[in-house]
């Protein structure tokens, strides 16, 4: 009898160990990064492309490796706290903020925890989301996609050198906008050049303060703001009318209506983004992960807007375009 209880035992035990063995394997999940996107626009949509591609060249396979729970809050702040917290309930074990309010949302549901990798973010230290690009301090790193807007207002000098204001328009509501913006705006007082500023508190004013601004100004331009690009398309039907040329920030920008611009390629930019998230996931710290600035530009050109305004492009702008960087037809 007591050789039966004992053997009985060891079999429970065996069965026990064998059952919790399997319940360990069963444990040890692939990773979850969460992606949040601030809305829809070709922009942003071309930066999370990129982030996805970052991550599996860098061996996380989205549904293999890595399970990707993309979330897009369509402009609504009160979706990017609610989806945040999604992110945070879910234990994610990362997650990447495509535009500065989903950044800002983010941040702030990690509670300094949770890796947090930007993703193309105007100004992140001016946004107090870190302490510093070359030392961010904390859970937050990633990449920023700085405008060349120096060379921004030379093309535009350059295709347009009789214009005598420019309208700088941007979105009050958008943080690296309104950097952008006010920044341009110096380096043309710098320079000499006259500008008047426009602002929209939404899109929704985009019809009306752009008809004000093409009746005062020359020329346009367009910073990387995200209710702009949102809205270009309503821009640039108002501007074609007065025949007023748009010189914007970025490629997806020029692709909507916009006439040239040296561009930050944005889905190069997710791209290094996800390249980030990936060490990040392989056990790199936030804190002294320094972000990285992607500030030089590809030629991008539009020859549909062209002879819709009737313009002709220099020779030497149409030749980089074609060789060295990108045209619109």
């Amino acid at each position: 009898m007591i050789a039966f209880i004992t053997a009985l035992v060891v079999f429970l035990g065996v069965a026990f160990f064998k059952t919790g063995g399997t319940q360990t394997t069963k444990t040890n999940k692939i990773p979850t990064v969460g992606i949040l996107q601030l809305q829809t626009h070709p922009a942003l949509d071309a930066i999370h492309r990129g982030v996805v591609a970052g991550l599996k060249e860098n061996g996380y396979v989205p549904g293999k490796t890595v399970k990707i729970d993309y979330q897009n809050a369509q402009g609504d702040q009160s979706n990017l706290k609610t989806m945040s917290q999604k992110f945070m309930n879910e234990n994610a074990a990362e997650t990447v903020a495509i535009a500065t309010p989903a950044a800002q949302a983010l941040s702030t549901a990690a509670k300094g925890k949770t890796p947090v990798i930007l993703a193309g973010i105007t100004d992140p230290a001016g946004s107090g989301l870190i302490k510093s690009n070359e030392k961010p301090g904390n859970n937050v790193t990633g990449t920023s996609g700085e405008s060349p807007l120096k060379s921004h207002l030379d093309l535009l000098r350059q295709l347009f050198p009789k214009a005598k204001t420019i309208g700088i328009i941007y979105t009050t509501s958008d943080h690296g906008g309104e950097y952008n913006a006010k920044k341009f705006a110096r380096i043309c007082k710098q320079e000499g050049v006259a500008y008047k500023m426009y602002t929209l508190a939404n899109t929704n004013d985009m019809q009306q303060v752009s008809e004000t601004m093409a009746s005062q100004v020359d020329a346009v331009y367009a910073p990387q703001d995200n209710g702009v690009a949102s809205a270009m398309k309503t821009l640039i039907n108002v501007t074609n009318k007065a025949k007023i040329p748009v010189i914007p920030a970025v490629d997806t920008m020029v692709k909507d209506g916009g006439l040239a611009t040296l561009s930050v390629d944005q889905y190069e930019l997710g791209k290094l983004s996800g390249e980030m998230a990936a060490k990040v996931l392989k056990g790199k710290a936030t804190s002294n992960y320094a972000i990285k600035l992607i500030t030089k530009g590809k030629m991008t050109v539009n020859l549909s807007e062209a002879k819709k305004l009737g313009y002709t492009f220099p020779d030497s702008v149409l030749k980089e375009a074609q060789t060295k960087g990108e045209v619109f037809k």
